[in-house]
């Protein structure tokens, strides 16, 4: 278009005089912008163009002096996106004329202008959100600035506005601080002054003074609108601070100022003079005591007041409440505590070794809090140290109801346990053996609780509110002392003896197995053994008159075990009537023993003559069977009778 507009323009000098006569409508390139219409027509053409010799060049600057001012001062957009000529032909490049009167001068993309590049200001923080007419006004033009701007309607224009805050915003600090706000303040917010740093200020703030909102020192005066930033003293203390001392330090030993015993941490947390030695008192300041204030011993303020500090208590409350009056150090704290901290006390450990309890086992391993718990009084916070609790029973609970509460145990757990742990008992066989009860053979080899079985009475609470009982393992206390000893306290009778007929166990049995018998002399009962019954086995004459089942405490099978006391004592109770009944009689038993004897079943020991029918002469040498011919069946078997032999010759003979 520029290349095109000197041509035209270059043809119009040549052909000036000559075209006079031709309407100018034929020599403009086009008509004028709405901004430039005043200067329509052929014969302003000389207000922007140059018709003399050599290069042909614009005048725009010479009329948008607000532009060159800018290009001059290299300042704001122009001053950048402008390449300086003499033909000022680079205007051309972004603002084209001859387009008509609705042609926009300017073409300009909000959205891809980069304003920090071409403006050298930087839109951040709370600026990259706020639209251009924002702060593009004409209120916030300087005078000089809209006196050069050639746009009737200033709020168009995009020229004159200053950097510095104060050209937008209000100045709340009343020029006190000068125009650079970012000093102290950021593009995101205003409060807090994030870039303000009191210790850069001619009073840095230390101690206390940092946590002191800022309008307690910089207040607003009634009249003014600012607060006040300048023009404070703050020599010394005493320009914001009254004097409690009311002037009794301001003489040449402490020099009138404060920081001789105080400073900002706290005004309680003073310092001694540095001509002060607290150490040259009665009372050297250690430890803690030398981090006190003042004002915790010398009470208001009077510093010549004496102050009792012969013992701790004349300062320290007792919180053990009198309960160390009675030692030999009495009440001292420094007995257990130290100038350095309250807590951890000096009392060890291996200091209560030298206590009336020693420590040993787990209870080396317990908090002190374990036995040492508040006071049983309701009102009361005290530790009790003093227990007086030296015995197992006085903090732990009896797991045996009482049972070892006589002599000769007396409670005293340490005969059968140990501190180290509750279970296994240390009480052993020998032990055993001095009671009413040893424990020989099988019974040595015996768990405790298999003959020390549950009670049925709970373990006897402890003393000590929340301890638990030694053996919480054991859900009952367990019985240890028994009214007898003999067996059937702790086995049942697997023979059903009867009371009346019952006798020891250890007459058949011992301690070191039961199936191992001892001779029993059978003799002794009603029934003696002789002849062939010597030979025969327990078993073969004892036998179960039912299912009897063992129910011993300590059997582990179901077995079914002979009856001794219902024994049969009668033969034919344990033999087979082989008569089939024929010797029965009403009125008596069956006698076997008339012909039969306990050595030998044959009827060697029957005597014939004792019949109605004596055996004389060759009658004592025939055989049974050839004169006891008849037999019968009964029961299935065939049985020889004998009751119904003749006695008549002829039957035989």
């Amino acid at each position: 278009m520029l290349p095109r507009l000197i041509r035209v323009l270059t043809g119009i000098s040549a052909l000036a005089l000559g075209l006079c006569g031709v309407a100018s409508g034929q020599i403009s390139p086009g008509p004028l912008s709405r901004a430039h219409q005043q200067l329509e027509g052929i014969t302003k053409c000389s207000s922007c163009h140059d018709f003399g010799g050599g290069d042909k060049r614009l005048k725009c600057l010479e009329c948008h002096v607000e532009i060159q001012h800018r290009v001059e001062a290299h300042a704001g957009y122009h001053a950048k996106a402008y390449t300086p000529s003499a033909t000022q032909i680079d205007c051309a490049r972004c603002h084209t004329e001859h387009n008509g009167q609705k042609f926009p001068l300017t073409r300009f993309d909000r959205s891809k202008f980069d304003h920090k590049g071409l403006t050298v200001f930087a839109l951040e923080g709370k600026h990259a959100t706020l639209q251009c007419e924002a702060c593009h006004t004409a209120n916030r033009l300087p005078a000089a600035a809209k006196a050069e701007i050639k746009l009737k309607d200033l709020n168009h224009s995009y020229l004159g506005l200053a950097r510095e805050c104060t050209a937008c915003h209000q100045d709340v600090h009343a020029n006190q601080l000068g125009a650079d706000c970012v000093r102290c303040h950021s593009q995101d917010a205003w409060k807090p002054a994030s870039g303000f740093n009191h210790f850069r200020a001619a009073y840095p703030l230390t101690g206390l003074h940092q946590s002191v909102a800022c309008q307690k020192c910089h207040e607003t005066k009634v009249g003014e609108k600012s607060a006040r930033y300048k023009g404070f003293s703050f020599a010394n203390c005493q320009s914001c601070h009254a004097d409690p001392h009311k002037g009794a330090f301001q003489d040449a030993k402490f020099q009138g100022t404060c920081e001789t015993c105080h400073n900002t941490t706290g005004w309680n947390k003073n310092q001694p003079s540095v001509s002060f030695n607290h150490n040259n008192t009665k009372f050297p300041l250690h430890a803690k005591h030398a981090d006190a204030a003042c004002a915790q011993c010398h009470k208001d303020n009077d510093f010549k007041r004496p102050v009792a500090h012969e013992h701790c208590s004349d300062c320290h409350e007792d919180i053990h409440a009198g309960q160390f009056a009675k030692r030999a150090a009495g009440a001292e704290c420094s007995a257990c505590h130290s100038e350095s901290s309250f807590k951890p006390a000096t009392f060890t450990r291996e200091t209560h070794q030298t206590s009336a309890f020693k420590l040993e086992g787990k209870h080396a391993e317990l908090d002190c809090v374990k036995c040492h718990q508040p006071e049983a009084k309701p009102e009361s916070k005290n530790i009790a140290y003093m227990t007086g609790k030296l015995l197992c029973k006085d903090c732990h609970a009896d797991p045996h109801a009482g049972e070892f509460a006589a002599a000769p145990y007396a409670n005293r757990c340490e005969v059968c346990h140990m501190q180290t742990s509750f279970q296994p008992p240390t009480y052993s066989s020998l032990q055993h053996a001095q009671t009413k009860f040893a424990l020989t053979g099988a019974h040595a080899a015996v768990v405790c609780g298999d003959c020390h079985k549950p009670l049925s009475v709970p373990a006897i609470a402890s003393p000590v509110a929340g301890a638990k009982a030694a053996n919480a393992s054991d859900h009952a206390a367990r019985q240890y002392h028994f009214a007898r000893q003999d067996c059937v306290t702790c086995h049942s009778d697997p023979h059903n003896t009867p009371k009346v007929a019952a006798m020891p166990c250890e007459t058949c049995h011992n301690v070191r197995q039961w199936k191992e018998l001892k001779t029993f002399e059978h003799a002794s009962t009603k029934f003696a053994l002789e002849g062939a019954h010597q030979t025969v086995t327990c078993a073969g004459c004892h036998k179960p008159s039912s299912q009897n089942l063992r129910a011993s405490p300590t059997a582990t099978n179901a077995k079914i075990v002979p009856d001794f006391a219902k024994t049969p004592k009668l033969c034919f109770e344990c033999h087979e009537d082989v008569h089939g009944g024929q010797f029965l009689s009403a009125g008596r038993e069956q006698d076997c023993k008339a012909c039969h004897t306990v050595n030998n079943w044959s009827s060697s020991a029957f005597n014939h003559n004792a019949t109605s029918y004596p055996l004389d002469g060759f009658h004592s040498q025939v055989p049974c069977a050839q004169c006891h011919t008849q037999q019968q069946e009964i029961d299935g078997k065939t049985i020889r009778i004998y009751r119904r032999a003749p006695t008549e010759c002829a039957k035989c003979h």
